[in-house]
């Protein structure tokens, strides 16, 4: 054990503090309550060693997550990942019927029925489209304007006017008309002038969020292109597992390999440009309105990849498959046609993308044209019957996301990781205290950390005890190792760390945070929504980061007041902070349950631990306490 400082703090100070203390902490007037009756008090600060070691993740569970990584990321630290996907496909009903009947009366029609006839449906395009991921609403758009912050030329005021026609956002928004442009429509007329402008009809700007480009996320003024492969998957995914008898859930882990051994048919290869913009989407002419052409009118759809896939593909296994065994059940269709292989190359610049495929706005639209017979309202007179093609739209899902909690269907990421450089290798899974701590996530690596002493901490434990401190706030302080991640390049950096308890996967929260987990899905419900917990990072006016800092006010409490168990805990990046849930990992010698958030994101640090030398005594990671000591 060693204790490291104390100081002094003002007597105003201290009383401060102490009242802040039993505003918010009154459960913890058990010890210390006579300070309140005037006895001298003292405020401090102290300063402990805390012990870290790098634990290397060989491989975890990746099948069934909330999110799936996508492309190349080349970090300057770790070297290069590239993530693939495949996924399943989940029909929406079973046995369809295309067209209107079905494939069994179109064999065998009833002659006194004449318009049972062959209906020749013929797939006539097949469009994929998966969103991207975009930023909080509560991040992107402050003022509620309809112009998100980045774009936004006073995010804090609905009344501002950012592209200077005269017509402030708010009203541009409530218009239809585009607060970004002066002359929505093209027209020459100014929006504050035209009175004919059809409402939203432009692509709206957002904010895109998880998409990386050469290892920085990428903002609208960095153009970015990848090319994407889609393959037809051969690898059969089984939902549940034949080594427990088909009594729990078959795990797929990121060192799968299933190209190119399962893959076969090509459905796409080709230029994908990232937009930040609205996809726009033609409609149709309807023939009955002669006034109006509405092939000039558009949906819009929020940006992302929208591509057309291999239609005769689809024609010889969906629509020549109705009535036959392929599609009369899910298992069937499992077996049949057992899913897609997503793959990015890279053009120019390597590209990594963050992708839900579970949002319910993924789509596999199938359209298709079909005969039919138009009576012409006169179904007993077969003279005037003609004989019409039609349209309709047949949609497959990807995976889904059950309203119970949990996934229908099945997707693993897979990931090709670059060996850590030597330096990194030799400092994972070694029994001596780091001196830098490297954390990185999807099958990288986390840190476990011993509070107070390399083992229990009890004998500063039973000091405190003794001292009678009270607690008012405690303090882990993790500083980036900014010569080593400067030296290596520019990449993003993680803008958040969690910490838990390595023993029982919980969070170690902030002081005050409320404590409401979703039992279901293992989400805080709360502590993410009120900023409960913290652990961002903390940047500099260089705009790069120097330090995390976790204040775990409530684990020393529970340590000083409650008895629990010092137990060791562990560090990793997260993707979200609302969720503790955790998967089954491979570290180098054992399974454990690592939390899932960390397997979400390509990103990396470097950290200084507390073995360092006296150059950088001021970067050692530490633990402050604030502690009141009655005299």
């Amino acid at each position: 054990m060693t204790f490291l400082r104390r100081f002094k703090f003002s007597a105003f100070a201290g009383t401060l503090l102490v009242v802040l203390f039993f505003s918010c902490e009154e459960d913890l007037t058990t010890i210390g309550a006579s300070v309140i009756g005037g006895e001298p008090f003292t405020t401090d600060k102290a300063v402990y060693d805390v012990f870290a070691f790098n634990k290397k993740i060989e491989a975890v569970r990746t099948n069934k997550l909330p999110l799936y990584q996508l492309g190349i990321f080349n970090d300057p630290i770790y070297g290069k990942t590239e993530a693939r996907i495949t996924t399943q496909l989940i029909l929406p009903n079973t046995n369809p019927t295309f067209g209107i009947l079905d494939q069994d009366t179109e064999d065998n029609p009833d002659s006194s029925f004449p318009t049972q006839i062959p209906e020749n449906e013929t797939v006539k395009e097949v469009i994929l489209y998966i969103p991207y991921l975009r930023a909080g609403d509560e991040q992107r758009d402050r003022d509620l304007d309809g112009v998100d912050d980045e774009f936004d030329v006073d995010p804090d005021d609905p009344n501002s006017d950012s592209d200077g026609d005269g017509v402030n956002d708010n009203q541009e928004r409530a218009n239809g008309t585009d607060p970004l442009n002066v002359d929505t429509d093209g027209d020459d007329i100014n929006d504050g002038e035209d009175d004919s402008t059809i409402a939203n009809q432009f692509p709206k700007k957002f904010e895109l969020d998880s998409i990386y480009v050469n290892g920085q996320l990428f903002d609208d003024e960095t153009p970015l292109s990848f090319n994407l492969k889609i393959e037809r998957s051969t690898f059969f995914l089984r939902d549940l597992d034949p080594n427990t008898n088909f009594q729990e859930a078959q795990e797929y882990f990121s060192t799968q390999r299933f190209s190119p051994t399962f893959v076969s048919d090509v459905l796409f290869e080709g230029e994908i440009t990232v937009s930040n913009e609205h996809i726009l989407v033609p409609l149709e002419d309807d023939p009955t309105t002669e006034d109006v052409d509405e092939s000039e009118q558009f949906s819009r759809l929020d940006p992302g990849i929208r591509i057309s896939l291999d239609s005769d593909f689809f024609q010889e296994n969906i629509l020549d498959k109705e009535g036959g065994s392929e599609l009369l059940s899910q298992p069937n269709f499992n077996e049949f046609l057992r899913g897609l292989h997503f793959s990015i190359s890279s053009i120019s610049d390597d590209a990594m993308v963050l992708l839900d495929l579970t949002n319910p706005n993924v789509s596999l639209d199938i359209v298709y044209e079909y005969d039919a017979v138009d009576v012409n309202g006169t179904a007993d007179d077969v003279s005037d019957d003609i004989v019409e093609v039609r349209e309709s739209t047949y949609s497959i899902d990807l995976i889904t996301r059950l309203d119970a909690g949990g996934i229908n269907g099945n997707a693993v990421n897979t990931f090709i990781n670059d060996a850590f450089p030597p330096q990194i290798t030799d400092a994972l899974d070694v029994s001596e205290n780091a001196s830098r701590i490297y954390l990185k996530g999807g099958s990288g690596s986390f840190a476990e950390i011993n509070l107070f002493e390399e083992e229990n901490g009890e004998e500063v434990l039973n000091q405190i005890k003794a001292n009678n401190w009270i607690i008012n706030e405690a303090n882990l302080i993790f500083y980036l190792d900014r010569q080593t991640l400067d030296a290596a390049g520019d990449a993003a950096e993680p803008p958040r760390l969690y910490l838990y308890n390595a023993e029982t996967n919980i969070p170690v929260y902030l002081s005050g945070a409320q404590r409401l987990i979703d039992s279901r899905t293992g989400q805080i419900l709360v502590a993410a929504v009120n900023e409960s917990y913290d652990g961002r990072l903390i940047v500099e006016s260089n705009e790069k980061g120097s330090r995390y800092k976790l204040k775990i006010t409530d684990y020393i409490n529970d340590l000083v007041i409650r008895d629990s168990t010092n137990a060791t805990l562990a560090l990793t990046i997260t993707t979200d902070i609302r969720s503790s849930a955790t998967r089954n990992a491979m570290l180098t010698d054992e399974e454990r349950d690592l939390p899932f958030v960390s397997t979400l994101s390509p990103l990396g640090t470097v950290l200084f631990g507390s073995n360092v030398g006296p150059e950088n005594e001021d970067k050692k990671l530490k633990l402050e306490i604030f502690y009141t000591e009655t005299n």
